[in-house]
């Protein structure tokens, strides 16, 4: 997120496992030059997990698709603009409807992402989803980032495939 909101890029953040003003406060130990920018939504925006995710109580995969592609055409009104989106993901330990496709939804965003100048980091707690939840995020996202290294990831499935097996109700939106 500092190297983009250095570069005038859109940064969307997510927080979830701390609040938007311990994101605030912190983010510029990591990135002095930023702490003039925490409060320009033109470059930071930060969306609560509810309004993101789930604004009207349940969690849906073709909402967030329209939800992302109404971010993004906006951030492009004013020329082309990369867009950097993260967000923790712990939310989805919670018992929201509509969370059990929260897969559907990783999967569909390769979709969504292909050919935009957008970069999306989904962030997992390892310690607190289990085994198969990490696997199914593996399956998901063609690439990983441990200690600081983006690598490709060797366990990532196509979303026509993932889909067409876990959840084909969400492979073509009819």
């Amino acid at each position: 997120l500092a190297q983009g909101m250095l570069a005038g890029d859109l940064q969307c953040y997510c927080p979830a496992e701390r609040t938007p003003e311990d994101f605030k406060q912190k983010f510029p130990m990591y990135c002095p030059h930023c702490a003039q920018h925490m409060d320009d939504a033109t470059l930071l925006q930060i969306h609560s997990a509810k309004t993101l995710y789930y604004p009207d109580g349940k969690f849906s995969p073709w909402t967030m698709d329209d939800s992302l592609n109404a971010v993004f055409e906006e951030s492009q009104r004013e020329g082309k603009r990369n867009v950097r989106a993260a967000a923790e993901m712990a939310w989805a330990l919670e018992a929201i409807p509509g969370v059990d496709n929260l897969m559907a939804y990783e999967s569909r965003l390769n979709y969504f992402i292909t050919g935009k100048p957008w970069i999306s980091i989904c962030l997992y707690n390892v310690t607190k989803f289990d085994g198969k939840t990490i696997m199914q995020v593996l399956q998901t996202h063609p690439y990983t980032i441990s200690q600081g290294v983006v690598t490709q990831n060797p366990f990532f499935q196509d979303p026509d495939i993932w889909l067409a097996q876990n959840a084909p109700e969400f492979l073509r939106r009819g």
